[in-house]
């Protein structure tokens, strides 16, 4: 199963009228998750949400490809 780089987000029985939309409610969603907290809280649920979505996922390879692609262009 090779890495999704195209949108591919969506809510099961959600008919959206623009590509992004679901991208927005997610980022929406994320932020909210993100709200109230200390930096190091933030980092904590981030370093969570990466662990649980990869077992989601749950093939190395293409978690090694996002890893790749991910550290790309970080000075």
């Amino acid at each position: 199963m090779p890495l999704q780089l195209q949108p591919n987000l969506a809510e099961p029985g959600e008919r959206y009228f623009r590509d992004f939309t679901p991208g927005d409610d997610f980022y929406e969603a994320l932020i909210e998750t993100h709200r109230d907290l200390s930096d190091e809280q933030s980092q904590m649920l981030n370093a969570k949400l990466i662990l649980l979505l990869a077992n989601q996922v749950g093939d190395i390879s293409v978690l090694r490809e996002a890893l790749v692609i991910a550290r790309e262009n970080i000075r």
